[in-house]
């Protein structure tokens, strides 16, 4: 079996109330020398966000969420790291924008669903776009998700929302899924969904996992947020052994020495 080498993508919020790092890149030199770091410990794609999607986290307006991160994207594309930029927005203004400014992936939580004309912007723009599972709206995702089969609801949705997305014009290449872990999931959900990635391979689109420093990891083992590192990396890795194309991660440099660790062990089988 060939090793896998997923791309890692590192995680940079410009925003005050991220669950894990709100605040600590709110200036635009912060969060460029941020970049920098993620850059020179191996990041492959440094994902820019201006807007929180914690549960329970309120609504940015356009206005504010553009303020935050066209000046970041602006900034990170000017310094040529030698990295994709990715732009986490559900709003297709945004993207527009930060596209145009420099950034060569959208990165939807919504799945395209957010704005009426997410789809025909994504078309427009034909960059490589995020599709992600994600039950409700960040405000409300976790309050009392339930499921009968995770696993084959989130399938059907991503399916659905894949087949919308080309019937609009979107380039099938150009399409990349993830489950959502976190969004609107039970622990229980989040562990069965990591289980059974390979199920989602059938819809035929490179899967995206982001699993950093999240609640379920304190679920496990009772673990702050500051104290998810190894979780994280234990996630990451399995994430890798099934398949995954992109790694979702706050922590850098210690996931890119995990993987490449593991990769270097697979490779002697």
């Amino acid at each position: 079996m060939k090793p896998n080498h997923p791309k890692i993508m590192g995680i940079l919020n410009v925003t005050p109330d991220s669950f894990s790092d709100g605040g600590q890149a709110s200036s635009v030199d912060a969060a460029l020398a941020r970049a920098r770091e993620m850059a020179a410990q191996g990041a492959d794609i440094i994902d820019i966000g201006g807007e929180s999607t914690r549960p329970g986290a309120d609504i940015v307006s356009p206005a504010d969420e553009i303020a935050r991160v066209l000046p970041v994207v602006t900034a990170v594309y000017a310094a040529n790291l030698g990295v994709d930029i990715s732009i986490d927005t559900r709003r297709a203004n945004v993207a527009e924008a930060c596209i145009e400014a420099g950034a060569n992936i959208w990165n939807d939580v919504s799945a395209l669903t957010h704005d009426s004309g997410s789809i025909a912007m994504a078309a427009r723009l034909g960059c490589p776009v995020v599709l992600m599972h994600m039950k409700g709206s960040p405000k409300s995702m976790q309050d009392k998700p339930e499921y009968k089969d995770v696993t084959t609801e989130v399938s059907t949705f991503l399916k659905a929302r894949v087949q919308a997305a080309v019937e609009g014009g979107v380039d099938p290449a150009n399409i990349i899924l993830d489950p959502g872990i976190g969004f609107g999931k039970r622990l229980q959900d989040n562990l069965d969904l990591l289980a059974k990635l390979d199920d989602f391979y059938a819809l035929g689109c490179p899967a995206l996992i982001g699993t950093s420093r999240k609640s379920f990891i304190g679920k496990i083992d009772d673990s702050a947020v500051g104290e998810r590192l190894g979780g994280s990396i234990a996630s990451a890795l399995w994430a890798t052994s099934m398949g995954a194309s992109y790694l979702r991660v706050h922590d850098v440099g210690e996931t890119v020495q995990a993987v490449r660790v593991w990769q270097a062990i697979r490779e002697q089988t």
